[in-house]
């Protein structure tokens, strides 16, 4: 993974530095929690309904154990003992004091991480595939392009003060892991007919209250040409994008109201003036970073292990696991693990300390020492030999880490809703929780097969749920919390925003909707059929029927 260089640490540490003097400020009250808020959202510090909250970078998802044993630290020591990790690859401290902060970031820059800009209307953390660099459907590590990003993106003083918030994303596979179409820009390595990588550029993407799909800018952009052609999207956005109106400050509003050709025909102009210019990015620049990422000394193994056989045939459970929660590596002898943080007696992207503790030694034992954060809210051990899964699921079951949910119905992505944001119109949590209870028969989830189904609890849908299979959306209906449900979203490629069906639900009826929907899907599926497969073939009648007789 990338490693600090001299400029990097300086940074960070003077901005450390520069904090801890405003926190101070405030404290005294010097500042006004009116003035003092700007200067915080810069160092990615909320104020939420019961105490603030620090959100925490990790780009493109990469961690390393010494990394994540620092958050375990930082979660014992001023926290409440545990970390919730967000769909943006971040990870949130939801109970810290103010004067403790300036020693959380402290802490933080000794293991090389930081929360500058993952808040406020600045580019926000470069996310990426989580599975890059080991996945087998990819053509290159995408990490090296999300750094690459990264370190353009950072304190870049013309892009500091944008209209709105801005989100990048970045992958190389044919898969599509990252929602890349959910993005301001997104960023899809690929080969054009002459066999050279490029990008395609997609611009205009997200969600909240009006949810787009990103459309395709550029099909092919040359990978010297990434950093200045960000840089006029960024430029073109920066000037034309509006300031009066909040709701309406995101790109995606500037292009739906310029129209696609227009807004890349701007783009174009911007950047034929400054390509060949200072940001013009040379083949040797590329060779740098990427030498950051070169892959670990991985062993020659036989793909099928015979240990791997025997454990799978005597332990139900762990085969199970591996047939949800272990994706092909594109080393021989080698799988990816997804450690789900989807328990049924948790809640959905939270570990406890001693939880990552655990990970961490287990990671340094049988991954190389490395951690992914995903979109899903889950972590994943990225270099797992297939002799080994075994022994790692025996570790991971102990410490409540080894549910075999990934990609089935509890695999639930959820906002902290209102028991924690002062934003939220209702809660996500506890629902999330009674749905993972009413589900948590494995041999069920298996059974009705791979979904997705994410829960926000308000229009700014963190937990983005317009691009689930089943989306739940709280709002607030004459003071009492209600939830509002789409189907038919997807972000695996086929991208589509989920149309609502139904009425508002009351929280109480929720658990029984989505049965409903269920049992729809069952009673109506073809042989292999998954349920999005379902909902496209057969429409959403049967699925409106059935919930508005339960309404």
């Amino acid at each position: 993974m990338y490693q600090y260089n001299n400029a990097d640490h300086q940074l960070v540490a003077e901005r450390v530095e520069q904090f801890s003097s405003q926190v101070q400020r405030r404290l005294n009250n010097e500042l006004s929690e009116d003035e003092f808020k700007p200067l915080r959202l810069m160092n990615g510090l909320y104020l939420q309904l019961h105490a603030y909250m620090l959100r925490v970078a990790i780009p493109y998802g990469t961690l390393s154990s010494d990394q994540l044993r620092k958050l375990a630290v930082i979660a014992k020591r001023y926290d409440r003992g545990y970390g919730h990790f967000t769909t943006r690859q971040n990870i949130q401290f939801n109970w810290l004091e103010l004067e403790d902060v300036p020693n959380v970031l402290a802490e933080l820059t000794g293991v090389e991480m930081h929360a500058i800009q993952t808040s406020g209307n600045c580019i926000r953390n470069v996310t990426a595939d989580p599975l890059a660099g080991v996945a087998a459907d990819e053509i290159e590590d995408a990490r090296v392009f999300a750094e690459i990003v990264r370190q353009w993106s950072t304190l870049h003083p013309e892009f500091s003060f944008l209209p709105r918030k801005f989100k990048i994303a970045v992958s190389a596979a044919e898969n599509d892991r990252a929602l890349l179409r959910s993005h301001d820009i997104a960023l899809r390595l690929h080969h054009n007919d002459a066999g050279e990588a490029g990008f395609e550029v997609m611009a205009g993407g997200g969600q909240g209250r009006t949810p787009v799909l990103a459309t395709t800018l550029r099909e092919f952009l040359p990978q010297a040409g990434l950093l200045s052609y960000l840089e006029a999207v960024l430029r073109v956005y920066n000037q034309l994008g509006r300031r009066d109106n909040l709701y309406k400050a995101r790109i995606k509003i500037l292009v739906m109201e310029m129209g696609d050709p227009a807004f890349a025909a701007k783009v174009e102009e911007e950047w034929a003036r400054i390509k060949d210019g200072a940001l013009f990015l040379p083949e040797a620049d590329i060779a740098r970073i990427k030498a950051d990422f070169a892959p670990p000394i991985y062993e020659g193994l036989d793909d099928t292990d015979p240990a791997l056989v025997a454990d799978l045939a005597k332990n139900q459970g762990f085969a199970r696991w591996v047939r949800s929660n272990i994706d092909i590596h594109k080393q021989p002898g080698y799988g990816i693990a997804t450690i789900s943080l989807k328990s049924p007696n948790g809640i959905p992207g939270d570990v406890t300390a001693e939880q990552m503790e655990i990970i961490a030694s287990i990671a340094d034992q049988f991954s190389f020492g490395e951690i992914r954060v995903t979109q899903k809210q889950n972590l994943v051990l990225p270099n797992v030999r297939k002799c080994d899964l075994y022994a790692v699921w025996l570790k991971l079951d102990k410490m409540d880490l080894a549910t075999a949910n990934a990609g089935l119905l509890t695999d639930i992505v959820a906002c902290p809703g209102l028991d924690f944001c002062n934003l939220a119109n209702a809660r996500s949590i506890p629902l999330a929780q009674r749905l993972s209870s009413r589900f948590r028969d494995l041999e069920e989830q298996h059974d009705i097969g791979k979904i997705t189904l994410n829960i926000s609890g308000c229009i700014n849908a963190c937990a983005q749920h317009h691009t689930a299979n089943i989306g739940i959306l709280g709002v607030d209906k004459k003071g009492t919390e209600h939830y509002q449900i789409t189907l038919g979203g997807r972000a695996d490629g086929g991208d589509a925003i989920g149309t609502i069906v139904g009425p508002a639900f009351p929280a109480e009826e929720v658990d029984g909707a989505v049965d409903i929907i269920i049992s729809v899907y069952l009673n109506l599926r073809q042989d292999g059929e998954t349920f999005i497969a379902t909902v496209d073939r057969l429409g959403l009648e049967p699925f409106k029927e059935e919930l508005y007789a339960l309404a």
